[in-house]
C-alpha cells in the first residue's frame, strides 16, 4: 500500500508540468506558457513498494478554451534506466528526498499496474488519501487472457494521446486530453477489449466523467 505523504515539494508538480506539457504533441495551447491547476486523478500501488504512480487531471486555462489533460507520472528514488527521454524533472520530496519524475507511460511499474487495473486485478487508490480506493475509477476488461505478461514498454505520443503497444497485438491508448462523455457506461470504440475511465473536476464546480484509456485490438494510428 502507497503511503501518501502531505509534505513539501520544491519544485511542486504542477510547476515541473509547466515546463513539460507544452513539449508534447498532445499539447493543445499556443498560448504561451501553461496556467494549470489541479483537476483530479488516482493512485495505483506497486507491488514493490517502491515506485509512487499517479494519474494525475490538470487543467490548463492560459488559452481561449480550457482543456483537461490525463498525466501518468512515477515518482522513483533513482533514476530509471534508459528512460531519460521520458524524465519530466526531478523533485526534493521533504520525507523522500530527491525524487526522478517520469512520464509514467515509459515506465514499466505503471504500465503493468495500468493493465492490471483495467483487467480487475487491482483497485485505483485516492489520489489524496492512503489506503483508500478511489471507485470513480472503473474499469472492463473483455480480451481473451491476460494483458500484464512481462514486456517490453514502447510508449508513441501523437497529437491525440499516446498509444502503448502491450502483449497480444493490442494497443493501450491513452487519452491525454480529456472529453466528457455523453453516457454512461462511456461509448467505447469498435473493436476495444477494455476501458479505463474516471472522474474530474470542471471549472464551474462540476463533476465530469470520461474515458482514460481504451485497450484494443490491432490499434492503427
Amino acid at each position: 500500500m502507497a503511503v501518501i505523504h502531505h509534505t513539501t515539494l520544491k519544485p511542486n508538480k504542477l510547476e515541473l508540468l509547466t515546463v513539460w506539457l507544452p513539449s508534447r504533441p498532445w499539447y493543445h495551447s499556443r498560448a504561451g506558457e501553461p496556467e494549470l491547476a489541479t483537476s483530479g486523478g488516482f493512485r495505483l500501488d506497486d507491488p514493490q513498494g517502491e515506485v509512487g504512480i499517479e494519474f494525475i487531471v490538470v487543467t490548463d486555462t492560459s488559452g481561449p478554451h480550457p482543456t483537461t489533460y490525463l498525466v501518468p507520472l512515477t515518482y522513483r528514488g533513482a533514476p530509471l534506466d534508459g528512460a531519460e527521454h521520458a524524465l519530466v524533472g526531478t523533485m526534493e520530496h521533504g520525507v523522500l528526498g530527491r525524487r526522478w519524475v517520469y512520464d509514467g507511460c515509459h515506465d514499466p511499474v505503471l504500465v503493468t499496474q495500468l493493465l492490471a487495473l483495467l483487467e480487475g486485478r487491482v483497485q485505483a487508490q485516492d489520489q489524496n488519501t492512503s489506503d483508500s480506493p478511489d471507485r470513480e475509477v472503473t474499469c472492463s476488461y473483455t480480451g481473451e487472457g491476460s494483458a500484464s505478461v512481462a514486456f517490453a514498454t514502447t510508449a508513441t505520443d501523437d497529437q491525440d494521446g499516446t498509444a502503448l503497444a502491450v502483449p497480444h497485438g493490442a494497443t493501450l491508448r491513452l487519452h491525454r486530453v480529456l472529453r466528457p462523455a455523453q453516457d454512461e457506461p462511456p461509448f467505447l470504440p469498435q473493436g476495444a477489449t477494455g476501458h479505463v475511465s474516471g472522474s474530474w473536476h470542471m471549472l464551474d464546480g462540476t463533476r465530469a466523467r470520461g474515458l482514460f484509456a481504451v485497450l484494443q485490438a490491432n490499434y492503427r494510428a
